[in-house]
């Protein structure tokens, strides 16, 4: 049985080994399916650890640590490698060389993480039982997702694992805690392409002209109600539009209007529905008015549910790594993560790594140009996953 205490101290050991991968990836982000450098940066250290390892997913590595004791257990861990189009506003020694793409969701500290905990694993397999595998997923941020190509191309067979465990930054948790939500965890998502169509002309002359943005306007308005109105109010829903592109003038009504959005929940069968309903109801109004509407969705990662045995027990190793007091409670998140596709065909856990730190400046959201880490967050993240890894084992 090995000891918290051994894995804590490997932790501590590597941590600035880790600081170093972190800062190295962080300086060097890639958008999604194009994470060609972080893939070999990866392969480098796992080869040096003589860590089998194959290609998947293209830029995706997949990694086996095999215990040396008897045991037919195995589990999964999961990071992903890829950027976000954001120019970054931190000036720090290792900010991002690459200008407008940035590591701005946490993802260079899920892979060093990962490596972190390879680094413990590998070094202890003479003394557990089991096989872990190690994830490194590209393509998280944009659709399809890298976890849908990975488990299509077989990251969940041979070898098959029990079940599958994935960390994920949140600058709203304090540096040295980590969350926790069994059941169902983050939303759907589904993105929205509409275009309407009009009659363009002299903002002067509207009778001679079939407005769409008039027409856009009572859309956009409407489609509101099929939450309001349509969704069980007991199930969270959400209908956002962001993009509105009519490219007219003051005195000039285009021939059509592009509006981009999200729609996501909790629940599989409310959203098909909802997506016919928004659809009939942008179609009819804008056939009501004189126009026509093309809407197209995008169908996007699934909801994500935490398996409830799986994620009790992790809870409970959490607490006995970190102490009770560094495990908090999550409410519902109706972001989305394609580790949702995971969690649909196995036993899934996702938890939350706390990176928060007021006086280190480190509270700013993912997903905007200021987001960094307090790089203490590192000791935790590497040495919690290893320990979750071996106790999930049966070690």
């Amino acid at each position: 049985m090995i000891q918290k205490d051994k894995i804590q101290a490997l932790s501590n050991d590597i941590f600035e080994q880790v600081v170093g991968y972190r800062q190295h990836l962080h300086s060097n982000p890639e958008l999604s399916f194009k994470e060609f450098e972080t893939s070999a940066y990866i392969k480098k250290h796992l080869t040096d650890w003589g860590i089998p390892f194959s290609d998947m997913a293209n830029t995706g590595v997949v990694g086996i640590i095999k215990g040396d004791l008897p045991s037919d257990n195995i589990i999964a861990l999961r990071a992903d490698m890829d950027a976000l189009p954001i120019l970054e506003a931190n000036e720090k020694p290792y900010t991002s060389k690459n200008p407008g793409v940035m590591h701005a969701c946490g993802h260079d500290v899920h892979s060093s993480s990962l490596l972190g905990s390879a680094y413990i694993l590998n070094s202890l397999k003479a003394e557990f039982g089991g096989t872990i595998k190690l994830i490194f997923q590209p393509a998280e941020e944009v659709l399809p997702g890298g976890a849908s190509i990975m488990i299509k191309e077989g990251v969940l067979e041979n070898p098959k694992p029990q079940s599958i465990v994935g960390q994920h930054v949140m600058p709203l948790i304090d540096t040295g805690k980590v969350g926790f939500r069994s059941g169902i965890y983050m939303a759907s998502t589904d993105e929205l392409y509409v275009t309407v169509h009009g009659k363009g002309g002299h903002g002067a002359q509207p009778h001679q002209n079939i407005d769409p943005v008039l027409i856009t306007s009572h859309i956009i308005i409407a489609l509101q109600q099929i939450v309001s109105r349509n969704a069980d109010p007991r199930l969270p829903s959400v209908l956002s539009f962001g993009k509105v592109q009519a490219n007219g003038a003051t005195n000039i009504i285009p021939n059509e209007v592009k509006i981009e959005g999200t729609f996501r929940t909790l629940n599989e069968e409310w959203r098909k529905e909802a997506k016919r309903l928004m659809k009939k109801m942008a179609e009819g109004i804008a056939e009501s008015m004189g126009g026509s509407c093309d809407f197209r969705i995008m169908d996007g990662y699934p909801y994500l549910i935490n398996e409830e045995k799986l994620t009790a027990n992790t809870r409970a190793f959490a607490e006995d790594y970190l102490g009770k007091e560094n495990v908090v409670d999550l409410d519902i998140w109706m972001a989305a993560e394609d580790f949702a596709y995971y969690s649909q065909v196995t036993d899934a856990c996702f938890y939350r790594l706390g990176t928060g730190n007021k006086e280190k400046g480190t509270t700013y959201s993912v997903h905007t140009p200021n987001f960094d880490i307090d790089e203490d967050a590192l000791k935790t993240s590497t040495g919690l996953m290893a320990y979750v890894a071996l106790k999930q084992l049966g070690n």
